[in-house]
């Protein structure tokens, strides 16, 4: 089933993992990235265009003349960081329960018609959002727009459709979380780092309490949070920016506001004052490994350049083979497998930088932590080279050039931004942000975010299978 497999990179970070354990397939970039802001005469992505509907629905429009196809997606303003208590789950829930059907289009009448002229369709769950998203011949935009806008406020829900997918989700959580000591890992280490903020609880829930949710539940948040009010629509592919207005008004302008949205109005965390530490033994690891996330400011929440410095830093630490972590730890000091770095920077609320690095058979995790601490501690005393900062932050900029070649990956940019508090201006100009950061702001960054203080370390180890004593 297509929504089993949806949560790939971003639900990856919301349980704290490096990004290489993990698929990324429908996930958004860890940071905004931008295509160029002018016009591509060769027929490539363009500038984008926005309004918003009388209802309140934000629209951005990025024409891409290369391929006749489209890709339309919408965001809602709502994640799992907006649940309420004792609720855990419910937004994945719902995003399974979306494709349930309607009164005008039953169940399965969307997926059909997709089948039928070979369109995509896929849905994502994060802390901060949720996104469906088709990708069609262009000639199908307006017929996929009004299926989408039906769904926005006409979901269908019964005992008989409810239920048996909320068991879907219990063997989505037993497949990605419970049978994954990774993952388990992971969410121990979210948990243990925020101590008031939702985003402490798994995307997917927490399992005792995925088991209680019910029809009501969905409805009830359903009726709180989707809405075109609350929504982004992206359009992203061979589309003409005034089409698609008159197609949106025609489908979505239709929808009344919905006037009860609930503010997201969030628990922020406390200044943090204690090393975090965690240690997970599990009979089924096959490899130890050494996860630390510290707390730091998000592209929304972060002082004007702070976090392009902290984007900046994660990708010279931690981000391939030439990172400080990889040649350290791998090439030189051969202690490590696998090492690096992430920054998750799209998110409303303060964010996570990761670390993490996995031993060779023959080397301790404590042996390892003072490895990679003494790593960090090079970047805080020393800085970082200017060779090394251009290197870094080309690469940055070269790689959102080159996604430009993914419809996809332009509608997440912006869809992402704009449901986390951030504008397409910002977007347009993150590149010209990136090229602005200095070596000092660099080693600023890492002295200011990354203490131990911040910070919540998993150590995940393996454990004698389960009836055998442990021996002294």
């Amino acid at each position: 089933m297509i929504r089993s497999a949806v949560m790939s990179l971003a639900f990856a970070a919301a349980l704290a993992l490096p990004p290489a354990a993990a698929a990324t397939a429908a996930s958004p970039p860890a940071a905004p990235a931008a295509p160029a802001s002018s016009g591509d005469s060769a027929g490539g992505a363009l500038r984008p265009s926005e309004f918003t509907l009388p209802n309140g629905l934000q629209v951005v429009v990025v024409p891409d003349r290369r391929s006749p196809v489209v890709t339309h997606m919408v965001y809602y303003k709502v994640g799992s960081a907006d649940e309420p208590p004792g609720k855990s789950g419910i937004a994945h829930f719902l995003e399974h329960l979306m494709f349930k059907g309607t009164e005008k289009n039953p169940s399965g009448r969307f997926s059909k018609m997709l089948a039928t002229i070979g369109g995509q369709e896929n849905a994502f769950t994060t802390s901060d959002y949720t996104g469906y998203f088709q990708r069609v011949p262009r000639e199908y935009l307006g017929e996929v727009m009004a299926f989408e806008a039906d769904r926005m406020t006409g979901l269908v829900l019964t005992d008989a459709n409810v239920l048996p997918e909320r068991d879907v989700v219990l063997e989505e959580y037993n497949m990605r979380v419970a049978n994954s000591p990774d993952a388990r890992m992971g969410e121990q280490v979210a948990a243990a780092l925020y101590l008031n903020h939702p985003y402490g609880r798994p995307v997917i829930g927490w399992r005792g309490e995925i088991e209680k949710l019910d029809r009501a539940d969905a409805l009830a948040f359903y009726r709180t949070f989707y809405g075109p009010n609350n929504a982004v629509l992206v359009v992203t592919g061979d589309v003409d920016p005034a089409e698609v207005r008159r197609l949106a008004e025609a489908t979505y302008g239709k929808l009344p506001a919905r006037g009860d949205l609930t503010v997201r109005k969030r628990p922020q965390e406390p200044p943090p004052a204690a090393v975090r530490q965690v240690t997970l033994d599990d009979p089924r690891v096959a490899q130890p490994s050494l996860n630390r996330s510290y707390l730091v400011p998000s592209y929304a929440t972060a002082k004007r350049g702070d976090a392009e410095a902290l984007d900046v830093l994660a990708q010279i630490l931690g981000s391939g083979p030439n990172s400080r972590l990889y040649q350290r730890l791998v090439v030189e000091k051969r202690i490590a497998t696998g090492a690096g770095a992430w920054y998750q920077g799209s998110a409303l609320d303060a964010t996570r930088l990761g670390v993490y690095a996995r031993p060779t058979p023959e080397v301790a995790l404590p042996e390892l932590e003072k490895a990679t601490d003494a790593v960090i501690d090079e970047i805080i005393t020393g800085g970082v080279a200017a060779d090394e900062l251009e290197r870094a932050k080309t690469r940055m900029i070269a790689d959102a050039v080159y996604a430009q070649d993914n419809q996809a990956s332009m509608a997440r940019w912006y869809g992402t931004a704009l449901a986390t508090g951030s504008t397409v201006q910002d977007v347009l100009s993150w590149p010209e942000r990136v090229r602005a950061v200095t070596a000092e702001q660099v080693r600023d960054a890492a002295r200011v975010w990354l203490d131990k203080r911040r910070s919540a370390t998993g150590y995940l180890i393996k454990s004698p299978p389960t009836g055998e004593e442990k021996r002294s």
